[in-house]
């Protein structure tokens, strides 16, 4: 019977790991995905959860050990020897055993590693180890299915059940020649059709898309998106099949990069977790929050130059929130776009000036609504022509210069080599903040002048 994790259900547990009770946690956690015991544990300490990890089949303990977050995964191998953890990695696809001894330190891995009683694992585990992480070859999993294209259709069933044996997840079977080199792919489908006798070259088809195992893990996103592909093979310079690429390794990164990004748009300046110190946590928020308050100074400076103006017509100041709001949320939503779309990969200088030109408008249309709103607003409720255009001519005029700043400058940024997603936060909301409030006095200004 499936088991409802609730704060109910995580007390019996506790209390079963205090009195011992093997029976209970075992009966209740049998029928639970591995995905579900590891929101139990993060809600036990590392001693509670190391019990229970005992307790479970090292099948289903490995694939809970390579779901953990990094931190408490670190912190929860401290907890283990050397041994218990070459148990569990020997069980593992090579990319996610990686993924673990690359949070060890170098002692500890090597440890690990010579205790590794697979030698076929311990040789793909040190390959894997050469690469860096955030590149195609860091991504690649070892285990795959592959073919020779001199074999028959018999030689080939009988070597994928047995590389099978290693392989959790069939996407593909990869053709390659007497040097390794990828050729096409066979599928399953022309495989099971096939007779016995037929040669695998006969059979196969060369459309196969692959990546270089130096490639950037942007590009290897961008690849799998652009192609719908739930796995792709990895080859060297020379074109050798070296690995292959989930679909569900590429999730993770399309989770770390929108994470990421996430965080650089509202001012964190380094990759945290609700669970970091905080210091950690503090530092990550300062530098960007400095910058607003700066800027914020400034505003308060500027201000201070239309000081007469306001004194004159003290109604000035109550549209200044009004006007920094606008702006700063029209350059988000512009940047936002912008960055989505550089993300992606896209090409967006080609045809610039279609795309200027639709941008212009789109500002336009935005600007005339809300500036026509405002107008008839505030001259309905403050019975002054004069106010009623200074505020509606200045909100369209932020509004045209934040659209046009939202879509610029983050093109710019990337252009210089910059992570874009730092604009889309504080820098362009202070940007628009003073430069909108320089347009709204200088416009009054004008206006009252004549």
């Amino acid at each position: 019977m499936q088991v409802e994790i609730t704060r109910e259900y995580i007390e019996q547990v506790e209390e079963a790991i205090a009195r011992d009770d093997k029976g209970f946690i075992l009966e209740t956690m049998s029928e639970m995905y591995p995905a579900d015991i590891t929101t139990v544990l993060y809600e036990l300490d590392t001693n509670e959860s190391k019990y229970v990890l005992d307790l479970l089949p090292p099948e289903i303990g490995s694939q809970i050990l390579g779901d953990l977050d990094y931190d408490i995964r670190t912190d929860f191998l401290a907890y283990f020897t050397s041994e218990e953890i070459a148990r569990y990695l020997n069980l593992m696809d090579s990319d996610d055993a990686v993924d673990i001894l690359n949070e060890m330190n170098v002692q500890r891995r090597e440890e690990v590693i010579a205790l590794i009683d697979n030698e076929e694992k311990a040789d793909d585990i040190l390959d894997l180890l050469r690469y860096e992480e955030d590149c195609a070859g860091g991504l690649m999993a070892k285990e795959l299915i592959k073919v020779n294209i001199n074999w028959r259709v018999r030689q080939c069933i009988e070597e994928i059940r047995r590389q099978a044996e290693d392989v959790e997840r069939i996407y593909t079977v990869y053709v390659v020649d007497n040097r390794d080199v990828l050729l096409g792919r066979l599928s399953i489908k022309a495989l099971l059709l096939s007779k016995d006798d037929k040669l695998v070259k006969d059979i196969y088809s060369e459309d196969v898309i692959s990546i270089e195992s130096f490639r950037d893990e942007n590009e290897v996103v961008s690849v799998m998106q652009k192609y719908d592909l739930e796995a792709i093979p990895v080859v060297n310079i020379q074109g050798k099949l070296l690995g292959r690429i989930t679909i569900d390794d590429v999730i993770d990164v399309m989770q770390e990069q929108a994470e990421l990004s996430r965080q650089l748009m509202t001012g964190i300046s380094e990759n945290v977790e609700e669970d970091d110190s905080v210091f950690r946590i503090s530092r990550s928020r300062i530098p960007w929050l400095v910058i607003g308050m700066v800027g914020g100074l400034l505003a308060a400076h500027f201000m201070g130059f239309f000081e007469a103006d306001i004194a004159m017509l003290p109604a000035l100041a109550l549209f200044v929130p009004l006007i920094t709001a606008t702006g700063g949320n029209v350059g988000i939503q512009s940047s936002s776009i912008i960055i989505q779309t550089l993300s992606s990969n896209a090409v967006i200088f080609e045809n610039f000036a279609q795309r200027l030109f639709k941008l212009i408008m789109v500002a336009l249309l935005n600007a005339l609504i809300i500036s026509a709103l405002v107008f008839t607003f505030t001259y309905l409720f403050r019975q002054d022509l004069k106010l009623s255009m200074v505020v509606s001519v200045a909100l369209f005029s932020v509004v045209m210069l934040a659209s046009l700043m939202g879509t610029l400058t983050p093109m710019l940024l990337d252009k210089l080599g910059v992570n874009p997603a730092v604009a889309a936060g504080p820098f362009i909301t202070t940007a628009n903040d003073l430069l909108g409030l320089a347009i709204y006095f200088g416009i009054a200004h004008m206006l009252y002048e004549l």
